[in-house]
């Protein structure tokens, strides 16, 4: 219990200050114990911040893969679509997890920075092998024009990153009606003619 309340209590800090703005007595006192009484649970504070790190990459992967489970009658277009809308509905409602994890992909600690693009790259494979089957589904069924996988792969995910930078500048009253005509205009690209 003591050991969520740390992470619970840490992710709020570092979502706040970020990592150097953050201390080991500031997450002690927020949960209220003592300093010391953390080592009982994680050795460091850079273990304390990897864990949150990986706690949300790859809870992101597992909705991901569950909700794929859920549509998987659907067609490319509807799966791809929702992935898209689930990531868009996670930004919105694990607003601590998400400014997390954009200081720590783009301000990460230096000394943890080779970490934390590692897991990035592992929980992103997770991710392109779910979309790689859907893709590859939608090819075989002519509903998402011939070309390479990987490619299509990398433009989803830019259409991701750029619709999260989008939600820090507009908000989400702005960001919720735009979200039909940003895929209505990816799919073109994407479909087969």
């Amino acid at each position: 219990m003591t050991k969520d309340k740390i992470i619970a209590a840490a992710l709020a800090l570092f979502a706040k200050n970020g990592y150097e703005g953050t201390s080991l007595s500031e997450i002690a006192k927020a949960v209220g114990i003592q300093k010391p009484s953390i080592y009982n649970h994680f050795k460091s504070k850079e273990e304390i911040f990897f864990t949150i790190y990986e706690n949300i990459l790859w809870f992101h992967v597992h909705k991901v893969e569950k909700l794929i489970e859920d549509i998987k009658g659907l067609n490319a277009k509807e799966q791809l679509f929702q992935i898209l809308d689930l990531t868009f509905q996670y930004y919105i409602d694990y607003e601590e997890q998400s400014t997390f994890l954009n200081r720590a992909v783009f301000f990460p600690p230096e000394n943890l920075k080779e970490q934390l693009h590692e897991q990035f790259m592992v929980s992103e494979e997770a991710m392109s092998a779910i979309l790689r089957t859907v893709i590859n589904k939608g090819m075989e069924n002519g509903e998402i024009r011939k070309g390479n996988i990987d490619d299509f792969i990398i433009s989803y995910y830019c259409l991701i990153d750029g619709i999260f930078i989008e939600l820090s500048y507009y908000g989400v009253e702005k960001m919720k009606p735009r979200i039909l005509n940003i895929w209505t205009n990816f799919w073109f690209g994407l479909k087969n003619d």
